[in-house]
């Protein structure tokens, strides 16, 4: 299902390792080549929303978000405030998005209980593109409560996506948030995700056009194939033990390797787990080859309806490692509009 009309977008991830300043660096070097937003993702340090502030200064275009924020670890008044902080450092150019996250990230990082999270993320979106509109919360909801918050609304209040893997949540992230944002899907789970964002925008009487489709798009510029699907089995494969994921990986199709992932992990046999993760999930998932290869594969992507890809290395990479993609995206080396 294409969307017609809508400007396609490449971003490129942040944050770039550790090292703040290298972040600096890749966002000046964006902002230099044309590329349309910068992405964080949000799982360790450096902290994203603090860093989008960091990096607001050396943008003068590009649109910054959030690929994105877990919804348990800050509350709506948090993420109003935080937000009307970044709505006006970056007017028009800052994207909050909001997901769930993962069991691993929430239970084992954070001591926090990952419970009810379609109706905790759908109950955050609500309250706090409430707040950021300005008005006096009054909420008492499944999972969350606000009383007698108020600030001041800003001219362009930040849009609000939200992450979904499975029907459901796709369903409510188009229906409520003003993005979808897709992670770690193969291909052929594409056209049903699609499928589902229409269902959920009709539910709010919007045009699938009118929903932004953000993709984090694994990716690798390489001659060596084999080396960037070894890389991507040995960084992603406990992606894939982690329930949220395991069960995307059956729904799309994948069942007898998301349950070998499973026995591995379960085994403490981290071979049975890797092996379990074929080359074909991987060439499914993950964007890995030559330049032509990898912008073929984006642009059949975007007509198939991803709207913003964002290149994101395989594994955490040193920058210096990562340029050869990033780079691929340059000024003058792609375009939608090329053969």
């Amino acid at each position: 299902m294409g969307k017609m009309g809508k400007r396609k977008r490449i971003a490129v991830t942040l944050p770039m390792g550790p090292d703040i300043k290298d972040s600096i660096a890749l966002v000046q070097w964006a902002e230099a080549n044309a590329i349309d937003d910068v992405w964080f993702s949000d799982a360790f340090a450096p902290d994203s929303l603090t860093m989008v502030a960091v990096v607001a200064p050396y943008t003068r275009r590009m649109r910054v978000g959030v690929a994105v924020t877990p919804v348990y670890t800050r509350t709506p008044a948090v993420f109003a405030a935080t937000a009307d902080v970044l709505g006006q450092l970056l007017p028009g150019r800052f994207v909050l998005g909001l997901g769930s996250s993962s069991q691993a990230i929430m239970e084992r990082f954070n001591g926090i209980a990952l419970e009810k999270p379609l109706t905790r993320v759908k109950e955050t979106a609500i309250v706090v593109r409430s707040m950021l509109a300005g008005e006096k919360s009054d909420f008492a909801l499944t999972t969350l409560a606000s009383r007698g918050y108020r600030q001041e609304a800003l001219p362009q209040p930040p849009p609000i996506y939200l992450a979904a893997l499975r029907p459901k949540m796709i369903e409510m992230a188009a229906e409520v948030g003003d993005g979808v944002v897709f992670n770690l899907w193969p291909q052929k789970a594409l056209p049903k995700m699609m499928e589902h964002v229409e269902i959920g925008a009709r539910k709010a009487g919007k045009r699938v056009e009118d929903v932004e489709i953000v993709n984090r798009s694994f990716v690798m510029v390489t001659d060596d194939a084999q080396a960037g699907r070894d890389q991507f089995r040995n960084y992603y494969t406990p992606y894939y033990a982690n329930p949220v994921y395991n069960n995307f990986l059956k729904w799309a199709g994948y069942r007898d390797e998301a349950e070998g992932v499973l026995a591995g992990w379960a085994a403490r046999d981290r071979q049975l787990s890797t092996s379990s993760i074929t080359d074909e999930i991987i060439d499914a998932v993950a964007i890995i080859g030559t330049a032509e290869d990898v912008h073929r594969r984006v642009r059949e992507q975007t007509e198939a309806g991803i709207d913003t890809t964002i290149v994101s290395p395989i594994g955490q990479v040193p920058l210096a490692d990562a340029m050869p993609t990033f780079e691929a995206f340059g000024a003058g080396r792609f375009g939608f509009g090329q053969p």
